[in-house]
């Protein structure tokens, strides 16, 4: 699957120049980064896509949370693995907002892949999306509010559906 995902994506020829990265992945680390998130990774830098994850390329040293805000910012495509745990996360959803905020005001190209999850339930928030969305506004309203946006936003962008694909063949 990561591979049919990495060759249907083609970097644009005029991108080497305009942005620091073709693709910025974003997903929760405890469930995607030794499976899927590393198998498209490479997929996509071997068809020379330069590609950030954050455990390969931010610079060490130097504070995260500034760093990946300004790598969205420089990124032409954000591929956004929603897995079972990322509303967990306060700070999936911090880089989810901000990459919608950047597909608004900079035409960032968003990309979501449900991995594991069904789009109604990031879009609703529902299932073990709005488990995570009570502990949420319990502890920041707003942010949890900005936060509900951004994954209805999300959840209503065709992506790819896991389930629908078997053995790297869309059905």
């Amino acid at each position: 699957m990561a591979s049919k995902l990495a060759s249907s994506y083609s970097a644009p020829a005029s991108s080497s120049g305009s942005w620091s990265y073709d693709v910025f992945l974003s997903f929760r680390g405890e469930d995607t980064r030794k499976a899927f998130v590393d198998h498209l990774y490479t997929a996509l830098n071997q068809r020379l896509i330069r590609t950030y994850k954050d455990d390969e390329t931010l610079p060490r040293g130097e504070v995260i949370g500034p760093s990946l805000m300004k790598t969205i910012e420089e990124s032409h495509i954000a591929i956004v693995i929603f897995s079972k745990n990322y509303a967990d996360s306060s700070w999936c959803l911090e880089e989810l907002a901000h990459i919608m905020k950047c597909k608004d005001e900079r035409k960032l190209i968003v990309m979501p892949v449900f991995y594991g999850v069904d789009p109604s339930d990031v879009r609703k928030q529902k299932s073990k999306f709005g488990e995570a969305f009570a502990k949420h506004e319990i502890e920041n309203i707003t942010k949890a509010e900005s936060w509900r946006k951004a994954l209805a936003d999300v959840g209503n962008i065709a992506g790819w559906e896991l389930k629908y694909i078997a053995n790297g063949i869309c059905r």
